[in-house]
């Protein structure tokens, strides 16, 4: 019988997850619209937005638009979903519709002070930037982009008094710091350009964008050896970031860096980018998606926007637009690996598993020891249960690795686990006893093993005691919760089993191996009506093919006499796990 810490429903790290994604909706033809009536397409709109799908949204709301053209909730959503589908041209155009109606929208006046900004109207930028504040976030958005349309203007005083005069929570500090060093920098104020530099870098080293501004800085400056202690302590607490390793070769080698941005247009993609990314990971998605697709309006191969917003549509659960993002990423840049490797990720959540797989194999191909695509590579191979693949996979990675460390241990359990779903138990065993030496106690690994011990009936006290200590890390854990209860049920401890296995239930009731092992327990402690009930919930959360059967012979059957003893089952021999 499968059980709960298998690769395939363990809670793992960077383990590719499938999940039930509904169908995109496909953006209606021209001939589509031509049939539709404004109700219809209202409605149609307004089905598509609750799926954040902006560009049938839109689509739909054009076309319900053409009917009443002066509607301003139509013209509203419309430019919205325009906006964030990344169509700025016309969203700007819808920009302008509704400012006729409502002046006071400040999404417009954000979307035309943009549009100024790029055609370098620097007075018209800074008029509409001024009429769209209306919070922290956008007070503080409007100055930088005010800034910088007063540096497009010649006025590097004004660009700099804007932002000192800007009031505000303590996380404004960076944002201001950064950008008035960039502008300095620019104007080639080195003395005050440094000030500002140090100040946003003491707030936070591991800025990557205020690194990288900074190291450019100091390597301009001729401080060649201050720029590479920088990118060096950037690189111990966040290890081999490709632009980051990118730029300290570079200033190692000598070679000229030009500064982090070289135009007004560029700097406010450089503000709308780091503002939209902070807002996207703290669930500010919709701003986050209106930000991030004006700073590529102004600077489209912007590759840290773009991977910012490919994230933000996976964290959305739009893989499909993802792959669109990712794919824009410019080949040269240093972050196009990392762009081919989420790709693969999200073509294998759309059931693309063999695109996925060419997709890392061209990435490993050019890079062999590229451990984060190898390990992408059999992380798919895991989730789709090709356990021999997975497990050669992994020894890849494993022989790139020169010395292995604590972080590596994940390495080693998945490999044990393709072992051990391979039918190769001694090899698994081995690695996961590897990846408890690399990381003493970790409650997966403590999990894994101790239940397959369990499992064999061999080394059934200290089996016992890793899986209890795995309870102890993650009681709220319902995978390692059942692991207990499963355990305490191949014992014959059935009372333990049925009060584990009933938490495991309760934290994780979509389960079907769950509910199965909880009919299981009932059954043989004699609640046979309960017994029967969890295993129909069981039939009924869409077990593995393989299970299946067993579940039916069990609601027509029940289970047949327990006449195996814990002492019989301690002679089980070990090789079989799972």
């Amino acid at each position: 019988m499968t059980h709960s810490l298998l690769p395939w429903r363990a809670a793992v790290v960077g383990a590719a997850i499938f999940t039930s994604l509904p169908a995109a909706l496909a953006a209606p033809t021209e001939q589509e619209l031509m049939h539709d009536n404004p109700s219809g397409s209202y409605l149609a709109a307004r089905h598509a937005g609750t799926e954040r799908d902006s560009a049938t949204a839109a689509a739909y709301y054009l076309n319900a638009l053409k009917a009443d053209p002066r509607n301003p909730d139509l013209v509203s959503r419309a430019f919205l979903s325009v906006l964030t589908d990344g169509d700025i041209d016309q969203a700007g155009k819808l920009a302008d519709r509704l400012l006729q109606l409502d002046r006071t929208d400040r999404v417009a006046r954000l979307v035309v002070g943009i549009r100024a900004l790029k055609q370098k109207d620097y007075a018209t930028a800074r008029q509409n930037f001024t009429q769209s504040v209306r919070g922290p976030v956008t007070d503080l958005t409007a100055t930088l982009l005010t800034a910088w349309a007063y540096d497009g203007s010649g006025d590097v005083r004004s660009a700099i008094d804007t932002m000192d005069k800007l009031q505000g929570p303590d996380w404004y500090s960076i944002f201001k710091d950064l950008h008035a060093g960039l502008i300095l920098d620019l104007a080639n104020n080195k003395k005050e350009a440094a000030k500002r530099y140090d100040r946003a870098y003491k707030v936070d080293p591991t800025a990557v964008r205020t690194v990288e501004a900074y190291g450019r800085f100091l390597a301009r400056s001729g401080n060649k050896n201050d720029a590479l202690k920088i990118y060096q302590d950037f690189n111990k607490a966040l290890p081999d970031h490709p632009l980051v390793m990118q730029e300290m070769k570079a200033v190692a080698d000598g070679d000229k860096i030009p500064p982090l941005v070289e135009s007004p247009q560029a700097g406010a993609a450089e503000a709308l980018y780091g503002l939209g990314a902070s807002i996207g990971r703290r669930g500010g998605e919709d701003l986050a998606l209106i930000y991030l697709q004006l700073a590529l309006y102004l600077e489209p191969n912007h590759a840290m926007a773009l991977l910012s917003l490919a994230d933000l549509y996976e964290s959305l659960k739009k893989p499909d637009l993802a792959i669109k993002v990712y794919d824009r990423v410019p080949p040269a840049s240093p972050l196009s690996r990392n762009a081919e490797i989420q790709v693969a990720g999200d073509l294998d959540l759309l059931d693309r598993s063999d695109e996925a797989k060419k997709r890392l194999d061209r990435v490993i191909a050019e890079h062999p020891k590229d451990t984060e695509a190898i390990m992408a590579l059999g992380n798919i191979q895991r989730g789709r249960k090709e356990f021999a693949e997975c497990a050669d996979t992994y020894g890849k990675a494993i022989d790139a690795i020169e010395h292995p460390e604590k972080a590596n241990w994940v390495v080693f359990y998945f490999r044990g686990i393709c072992y051990e779903r391979s039918h190769q138990w001694p090899h698994a065993e081995a690695d996961m006893k590897k990846a408890l030496e690399l990381f003493p106690d970790q409650p997966l690994v403590l999990n894994y093993l101790g239940y397959s011990w369990v499992d064999q009936g061999a080394h059934l006290d200290e089996g016992m005691d890793m899986i209890r200590k795995a309870v102890e890390q993650r009681p709220d854990d319902g995978y390692i919760v059942d692991s207990l209860g499963w355990a305490y049920f191949r014992t014959g401890n059935y009372d333990e089993a049925v009060k584990n296995l009933e938490r495991a239930v309760e934290l994780k009731p979509d389960d079907p191996t769950i509910n199965d092992h909880l009919g299981d327990a009932y059954w043989r402690v004699g609640r046979t009506l309960e017994a029967h009930y969890q295993w129909s919930q069981a039939k009924d959360l869409n077990p593995d093919k393989e299970d299946l059967p067993k579940i039916e012979a069990k609601i027509k059957d029940g289970l047949p006499d327990d006449n195996k003893s814990a002492a019989e089952a301690d002679k089980k021999k070990p090789g079989n796990g799972g």
